[in-house]
């Protein structure tokens, strides 16, 4: 482990600890002079006035945001603040990232060893553009950028390994912690993903009313046998890899500030930090997927490879993926690892390259900061409460090693914690440290362009939601008394939200 990060992590574990012992002090930054420290808190705090656009607000991911212009690409630009040679390693990583694997034996042997059970042959595929996947629109449509998670009531030993940050959930005894629906040739599939949904109508002030699709989730067609009876399912639509790098670099102790788990200052918000031991064994602040179970991007990068193509690389070298020891004509098959190349079908200097590819691809540009509805928008999000949660700003910090990413003044609105949604997104599955209720708070950048770079684009973690819109009415738990806000106020309001929910 890099040095630096060994250090962070040691002192994350601390922070933890003080948390957990029910410590009230706020955790500080060890990264900054006295002075720094004093700039990063007036250039982070909250807005208070919305007549005009707050100073860099444009470039909302500091010198590193793309202006390049508008269209489906947006979201495939590298970070504007790469050196040549830099530029030269993110194009490689798009390659591999688009790369379409084949299974093993095969005489493109650098590209073999898909499988033999996998969601995807490409990394694209799911992350369409680099952007968000999609629901299925219909009971036919297949779920071509989607997955769906697995597992079962936790034994004593795996409940265990579970508090000990070993495992994130009890996998399926059969089919493993993901459902792959697909397999190379001559192996059955997993099954088969069918969605449907029910109408949910709900009335807004002015006579205005949204019809809501409630998803249900059924899986067809086992091919290694009945599912266990207990078996407990989320479906998770891929999100938007803009801005992975400063995610990661936002320091620990800005993170661990917003958290409060008791609700002591009695606002109705009670966020926690997701805690995860990395590939090393230590702890760490959980930062990626949908319930912040990987704490890096690299591990996040590898998770994917495992779990979603079959792919082994140095962080998770099993050449058979999630195929489990019950799927015993899944592990008979060959792998594609090859000696010469490496031990992994995946070896470390490519996973490092689509690493690297995935923590530069830039956020866009902010649009019409300077628009009146906007602005007003603006200050509706913040009257609501959505920025308690949606936090609007960092600085990230100042001891990264990645130049293009160190102290950047950043505006991901989230708090990267995680908070109870209300029944109403509830997927009744612990993973990690969340529980059934819990959801890491997605960032909002680049929001506004997920149409623009996929037609198809949905939201929320199943992809439930078509709209915006659909999509804070489906908020409940913590943020149902924002929901409520917006359900009460006037319809040009509301219309002023989504205007600065799109400029984002």
């Amino acid at each position: 482990m890099n040095p630096i990060f060994r250090g962070v992590a040691i002192a994350g574990l601390l922070s933890f600890m003080a948390v957990a012992s029910g410590a009230t002090s706020v955790p500080q930054r060890d990264d900054l002079t006295d002075d720094d420290r004093q700039r990063v808190a007036s250039v982070t705090a909250p807005a208070t006035a919305f007549d005009q656009p707050e100073r860099f607000e444009r470039m909302q991911a500091g010198a590193a945001t793309s202006t390049k212009r508008i269209n489906a690409d947006a979201f495939s630009h590298a970070s504007a603040n790469l050196e040549f040679e830099e530029l030269q390693r993110f194009l490689l990583g798009n390659g591999l990232f688009r790369k379409d694997w084949v299974s093993a034996p095969s005489s493109t042997q650098a590209s073999d060893g898909l499988g033999p059970l996998f969601n995807a042959r490409a990394c694209q595929s799911c992350h369409i553009k680099d952007g968000r996947g999609h629901a299925p629109a219909t009971v036919d449509d297949p779920a071509v950028s989607l997955l769906v998670r697995l597992s079962v009531p936790p034994g004593e030993a795996e409940a265990a390994a579970i508090a000990d940050g070993r495992l994130a959930a009890a996998p399926e005894p059969v089919y493993g912690q993901q459902l792959q629906d697909f397999a190379v040739a001559g192996l059955n599939a997993e099954g088969r993903v069918e969605i449907t949904y029910e109408d949910v109508p709900v009335e807004l002030s002015g006579g205005e009313t949204v019809t809501l699709r409630k998803p249900t989730l059924t899986l067809k067609d086992p091919g290694f046998g009945a599912f266990h009876p207990g078996m407990m399912t989320s479906v998770r639509v891929a999100p938007p890899m803009i801005g992975l790098g400063l995610l990661e670099s936002i320091h620990e102790a800005d993170i661990l500030s917003g958290e409060d788990p008791d609700d002591r200052d009695g606002d109705g918000i009670s966020g926690r930090a997701a805690r995860v031991r990395d590939a090393e064994g230590v702890w760490r602040l959980g930062r990626f997927g949908w319930k912040a179970i990987m704490p890096t991007v690299a591990e996040q990068s590898a998770g994917a490879f495992s779990g979603d193509m079959g792919l082994s690389t140095p962080i998770a070298p099993d050449h058979w993926g999630d195929c489990t020891g019950a799927q015993q004509a899944c592990r008979a098959l060959p792998h594609g690892a090859q000696e010469r190349l490496g031990a992994e079908e995946v070896p470390g200097d490519l996973l490092d390259l689509v690493s690297f590819y995935s923590r530069h691809l830039a956020v866009p540009v902010r649009r019409k900061v300077n628009d009146a509805n906007v602005l007003a928008g603006k200050k509706i999000f913040y009257e609501a409460g959505c920025a308690t949660c949606h936090r609007p700003k960092y600085v990230t910090r100042r001891d990264v090693p990645d130049p293009a990413l160190r102290f950047q003044l950043i505006w991901p609105y989230t708090d990267m914690l995680l908070h109870d949604m209300g029944e109403g997104l509830a997927d009744h599955r612990g993973e990690g440290t969340a529980d059934g209720y819990e959801w890491r708070t997605p960032p909002l950048w680049g929001i506004g362009l997920s149409k623009v770079v996929n037609g198809e684009a949905s939201f929320l973690h199943d992809g439930r939601a078509r709209t915006l819109l659909e999509a804070v009415l489906w908020h409940g738990g913590e943020a149902q008394a924002a929901r409520d806000r917006i359900v009460e106020m006037e319809k040009q309001d509301r219309e002023n939200l989504i205007r600065f929910l799109e400029s984002l």
